[in-house]
């Protein structure tokens, strides 16, 4: 819980951390990165170039403003099952396949049957911010989120591709970053939104190896976040 609570300040300082990478379609300029000094930056610098190729192929998150109807998050589909959490104002789909678990400081999650690290979460936190730009500009504000916030000290995190969709006039973005340590890496996806006084937090994850294979079927996850006012 302590990570959750460090959120809202580590993002509201607005700082650009020097170990973070930013690889984005935007028509800025991303941040400067220094290069890590361990000895597999070089595999480092394939596996960026690989998953440059693997957005232009497979159809990277859009940079810019998505305008969405309430229908785009009330749909199923097939393999997937929706949770809805009426009472905590928030829902979303996960795969089919998966099962509910306990994931400490968050409110809701599911993770796969049999493989390890792929999973979806959510958590929030109250906040005094009604829409999620409050934050700031959103390339400098998600890259601090995971600088600060998402990686550990021994990873190194790339933040890629970013999206800020509009759904019954609350504000959305969603990225996709890696985090990266000697001997393993993790991807994901992640959404964050503001609304009644919270906020909100879902990451869906997987091993790094695997990404490739499961991208497309974890974007659907992170794209049906949904937030809704709080029922009694």
């Amino acid at each position: 819980m302590a990570s959750l609570q460090s959120l809202i300040c580590s993002v509201s300082k607005q700082l650009v951390a020097p170990n973070c990478a930013v690889t984005s379609k935007l028509n800025v300029p991303p941040p400067s990165v220094i290069n890590a000094s361990w000895s597999e930056a070089s595999s480092d610098e394939k596996n960026v170039t690989r998953r440059r190729l693997a957005l232009l192929g497979a159809g990277a998150l859009a940079t810019g403003l998505l305008k969405s109807s309430s229908a785009y998050a009330e749909e199923v589909p097939k393999n997937y099952k929706s949770y809805v959490d009426a009472k905590d104002g928030y829902s979303y789909l996960y795969p089919a396949d998966w099962r509910d678990f306990d994931f400490l400081g968050h409110d809701s999650a599911f993770k796969d049957r049999n493989v390890a690290l792929q999973c979806v979460r959510v958590g929030f936190i109250p906040t005094r911010k009604t829409d999620i730009r409050d934050l700031g500009p959103m390339d400098e504000a998600i890259f601090n989120l995971v600088n600060n916030v998402y990686a550990a000290p021994n990873q190194i995190p790339t933040v890629y591709d970013m999206q800020e969709r509009t759904v019954d006039g609350r504000n959305y973005w969603t990225f996709e970053y890696d985090l990266e340590a000697p001997g393993y890496g993790v991807s994901a996806f992640a959404t964050v939104a503001i609304g009644n006084g919270r906020y909100y937090t879902l990451i869906v994850t997987a091993n790094e190896r695997r990404w490739s294979r499961l991208r497309n079927r974890l974007k659907v996850v992170a794209d049906s976040f949904k937030l809704s006012d709080l029922s009694a």
